[in-house]
């Protein structure tokens, strides 16, 4: 079984017209790590980038507008992901996987697009595997005690330790999202 564990931070919620800066993830084949990327993306000429946004994760506009562009880290990713995907063989995929699957999906789907490429489906299955909706299977009777359903919430919730200080860097995000992956579906 091929995953991929993705991460996004972006400069808003709309990915039709915000932009991803950061884009993180692990390459796991048969539950075993292959390889991991934590890129940083300068956002997209013709995206709107939401101060408040950037806030979240302690970034200014002048921070990711020195990021490399889109198109080589789409070149970069790109390799990683056929390294162990035949992206011309229908029969092999990843899933796409991540806390909130939506939002991150439609995100790198838009990413993507931005450099060219309408391949994405290539790479990945039309179904993604979306830890939250899983979370909410595992902690259903414990939901309505729970502040809030983020990560870090849900984390804390089944024990995880965290970092709140590196919350919302993705690469962190990524591991957390593992781990919670990992206990709620016994591995």
């Amino acid at each position: 079984m091929k995953q991929v564990f993705i991460d996004v931070e972006t400069t808003g919620v709309k990915h039709w017209r915000n932009s991803v800066h950061q884009i993180s993830g692990g390459v796991y084949i048969d539950d075993e790590l292959k390889e991991s990327f934590d890129f940083k993306v300068k956002p997209h000429e013709k995206s709107i980038i939401e101060e408040e946004a950037l806030a979240i994760g302690g970034l200014t506009k002048e921070d990711v507008l020195k990021y490399p562009h889109r198109k080589e880290i789409h070149k970069q990713l790109g390799a990683i992901l056929s390294r162990y995907v035949d992206k011309f063989d229908k029969t092999d995929k990843y899933f796409f996987c991540a806390y909130n699957a939506h939002f991150d999906n439609a995100f790198v789907r838009a990413f993507f697009k931005q450099c060219g490429d309408n391949y994405f489906g290539s790479f990945f299955w039309s179904n993604n595997i979306d830890v939250m909706v899983l979370a909410a299977e595992y902690l259903k009777e414990d939901r309505a005690k729970m502040e809030n359903f983020k990560l870090m919430t849900v984390a804390k919730h089944l024990g995880i330790e965290i970092e709140e200080e590196k919350a919302h860097d993705g690469f962190y995000d990524i591991e957390i999202t593992k781990k919670v992956y990992d206990l709620i579906t016994n591995k």
